[in-house]
């Protein structure tokens, strides 16, 4: 049997292209011919206009409150993956490979809990940290960090077992690199498309993320848009389909960045 008869035909690959395009784009077009609507025309970007309006500046300030809120816990969060999962990730992978099997366990449990029994697990701690560095939007990052761990940790290991660290953690050293060059010189590039997926897939947490701000009392993008929908539901709408697209667009770039890195390695 040659090889290429396990190929679908390509009437066949059409088909399912169509119908999966048809199944992502139908809702977005949905989403975006709803924001267009206008009572007295039909169609017009008054909706979108209205939120450049100074005269409503008030009635959208909690989304540009919750917007900035959001931005901050993304960076902390994305800090918190590569500058804490990933490097106790190659730590463990390097020196400690027999404790890799309980890491993994520790690290994908939070994906079995519920949000709501996570929040009732950090409801003492974040009194703890009210009362300590205060209650900012910002200390949701270490919530947030729990949330995301499971599926970074995944995206991240994929990478280290597409890769010999050992190898090449032992070749940098010989060569007298210290290990803070080993890490941010030799492996942090041959991890590089796991540690973007990681940070794409934090950012998507963060963006959408609303039960455990809303019952630790957080104002972040989303609690905002609930806020905001109850007086004006396209400016909400408005603002949850830029969120998407921002999300799209980061994927765009971080594929872009991982090919133009393959490619690099293959020369």
């Amino acid at each position: 049997m040659s090889q290429a008869s396990f190929y679908p035909h390509p009437a066949v690959r059409t088909a399912i292209a169509v119908v999966v395009g048809a199944f992502v784009l139908l809702p977005l077009a949905a989403t975006v011919e709803f924001t267009l609507r206008d009572g007295d025309t039909g169609h017009s970007f008054v909706h979108w206009a209205a939120i450049f309006d100074p005269t409503k500046a008030a009635a959208y300030k909690p989304i540009w409150v919750g917007l900035t809120n959001s931005l901050t816990l993304m960076l902390v969060t994305v800090a918190v993956v590569l500058f804490l999962l990933a490097p106790t990730m190659i730590l463990v992978n390097l020196r400690f490979p027999k404790l890799r099997r309980t890491f993994e366990f520790v690290a994908l449990l939070p994906v079995s809990l519920p949000a709501i029994v996570l929040v009732v697990g950090l409801t003492p701690i974040y009194l703890v940290i009210g009362r300590t560095v205060g209650t900012g939007a910002w200390t949701l990052a270490f919530a947030y960090g729990i949330t995301v761990l499971p599926f970074a940790y995944r995206s991240i290991q994929a990478s280290i077992d597409a890769v010999n660290l050992v190898t090449l953690a032992e070749a940098a050293r010989s060569l007298g690199a210290g290990w803070l060059t080993v890490v941010r010189r030799v492996l942090a590039p041959n991890l590089r498309g796991g540690l973007m997926a990681a940070s794409l897939i934090a950012v998507a947490v963060v963006l959408g993320e609303f039960t455990i701000a809303s019952l630790l009392n957080r104002q972040n993008l989303q609690t905002a848009l609930v806020l905001v929908n109850r007086q004006d539901s396209y400016v909400s709408v408005i603002f949850s389909l830029m969120a998407l697209l921002f999300c799209f667009v980061l994927l765009l770039l971080i594929g872009r960045t991982g090919s133009i890195g393959a490619r690099g390695k293959d020369r």
